[in-house]
């Protein structure tokens, strides 16, 4: 193993590493596109209220169920061969989705989009721990792969605003293709094969149980989100049940899914925690920002995806940042700062009653952008570095599926907490009939078409106090993100600490002078 880490990386390695940049921008693109679309699309296909929520949800929830196993998958029958079919098949779905004739055709190519999906980011992963050895270029490998999600995502409603503009809404979803393309060409020539060479038997009974897992835990969050408390807690206690019969069963098979002996080492551990943490923030803030910016501050999509851009930004600069002061700075102390910096951004929301709304956000998301982009490169190139070559995949999917529920959390969670806040401060409006203020308080978009309709004073009023009651909720989600990301910082000051006796990292973490130090790590495989 010492000596694999001192191969450096080559030309062919870096160019291999743009390549393995474009599944990940397909991801992050087609995870934010989708939002800009629901209006156009609800006109054309006019689903039902609960197949408008499949048809957002439903991709999540499948690639959140299937990480796990197709990172597992990969390692048996090859990575770079997973992620070529998955490659096509995102590009055949993405197609399907763009042409879909009806509601339900387009909740069936979204299924087949999550499945695609799940091959990806394990895949591109695990082959860039196999393709970086050295741990000084693999930090620079993962800031390139995690700035690619970060530009992909602050991309989806740039992009996905100027096609709306012109063309139809299976526009967004045709984007794919032009990078399927390039992938499926570019993988063979520039990406070795890598897979487990002892890989064990693939454990079907394990692979369900993934599923049986995470989505009812995942649809609990979704309903608990929408109001049905009493729905969401069956649904939690099902997924919960099934988690510890999975985690029950890999500690009894030779050949596990996923090595549970891996969360015995404190920083792989501490780094999907952490992980789960910032996307949780992350994924909220991009779930009502673009709301406040547009239905509260009257921009269009494009110019509020334009908003975005300086965060995007930031967060691409960081990570390169973090990965060369890495060599210089402990690695503790950055994601520390990185959060703490991320915290201050979601407490400059609070700022938003004082007016110039646009440009608090834009700051706002700035400080967020810069903290994550900070954090999720040091702990993504952390779960590479702690595990052996030959489980990277499992690793990977591991750390992928706690972004995912991150994501899912963040939405979900303070997504419920800023249409609580919004609800509860809606005041009665002079004028406005008792049902209207009631749909009203549904969501910002009800109260401002209510407005239209009533005209007037009592509608320009109604206006005026959704939008101040917007405010006020934004500001208390911010708040809640402040105190997590704070919790978060604290929790990674103390996890994060250099194991006695030792004067540098552990878990494949750098010191000072950019060498790893390694825990022992039990597997399966040696």
């Amino acid at each position: 193993m010492a000596q694999d880490m001192t191969v450096k990386a080559g030309p062919r390695e870096w160019a291999g590493l743009l390549i393995l940049t474009l599944p990940v921008l397909l991801i992050a693109i087609d995870l934010t596109v989708l939002g800009f679309a629901v209006p156009a699309l609800s006109e054309d296909l006019a689903p039902s209220s609960t197949q408008l929520l499949w048809l957002v949800d439903i991709y999540s929830f499948v690639l959140a169920g299937l990480l796990v196993t197709m990172g597992t998958l990969g390692d048996r029958i090859g990575r770079r061969k997973l992620l070529m079919i998955g490659c096509a098949g995102f590009g055949v779905a993405s197609a399907l989705a763009a042409y879909a004739p009806s509601a339900g055709a387009l909740i069936a190519a979204r299924v087949l989009l999550g499945v695609a999906g799940a091959t990806l980011m394990p895949s591109t992963l695990s082959l860039l721990r196999n393709m970086f050895r050295d741990e000084r270029q693999r930090m620079v490998a993962v800031a390139a792969w995690g700035s690619a999600f970060s530009a992909g995502s602050a991309l989806g409603p740039v992009v996905g605003g100027l096609l709306l503009e012109h063309f139809w809404w299976g526009s967004v979803f045709l984007i794919n293709l032009p990078l399927v393309l390039l992938a499926l060409a570019g993988l063979p020539l520039l990406v070795p094969e890598t897979k487990d060479p002892r890989p064990g038997r693939f454990d079907l009974l394990s692979a369900a149980l993934t599923l049986l897992t995470v989505l009812p835990a995942v649809y609990a969050v979704k309903t608990f989100a929408h109001g049905d408390q009493l729905r969401a807690v069956p649904f939690l206690a099902v997924g919960l049940a099934f988690g510890a019969v999975f985690v029950r069963r890999q500690r009894t098979l030779a050949d596990p899914l996923i090595d549970i002996s891996l969360f015995r080492i404190r920083h792989f551990s501490a780094a999907i925690v952490t992980n789960v943490l910032v996307i949780f923030v992350m994924a909220g803030s991009l779930f009502f920002i673009p709301q406040f910016l547009q239905l509260s501050e009257g921009l269009s999509p494009l110019r509020g995806g334009v908003m975005l851009l300086p965060g995007a930004a930031l967060s691409v600069a960081s990570g390169f940042f973090a990965a060369a002061a890495a060599r210089r700075t402990g690695v503790r102390q950055l994601i520390t700062a990185g959060l703490a910096t991320a915290a201050l951004g979601f407490a400059a929301l609070t700022a938003l009653p004082l007016g110039h709304g646009v440009a608090v956000v834009v700051l706002a998301f700035c400080l967020v952008s810069l903290g994550v982009g900070t954090v999720m490169t040091l702990t993504n190139s952390m779960v590479l570095a702690t595990v052996p070559p030959e489980r990277a995949g499992a690793a990977s999917a591991v750390s992928e599926t706690g972004i995912e529920l991150g994501g899912a959390l963040g939405v979900a969670v303070l997504g419920s907490v800023l249409s609580s806040a919004y609800r509860m401060g809606l005041d009665p409006v002079d004028g406005v009939p008792a049902r209207v203020l009631d749909a009203a308080r549904e969501t910002l978009g009800n109260a401002l078409a209510a407005a239209a309709r009533l005209g007037g004073g009592p509608g320009q009023a109604l206006v005026a106090e959704a939008r101040s009651a917007f405010s006020r909720g934004v500001q208390i989600t911010g708040l809640a993100g402040a105190a997590l990301l704070a919790v978060a910082a604290v929790l990674a000051w103390v996890l994060l600490r250099p194991r006695p006796g030792k004067d540098g990292g552990e878990a494949g973490v750098p010191d000072r002078s950019g060498r790893p130090e390694r825990e022992a790590a039990t597997s399966p495989h040696g």
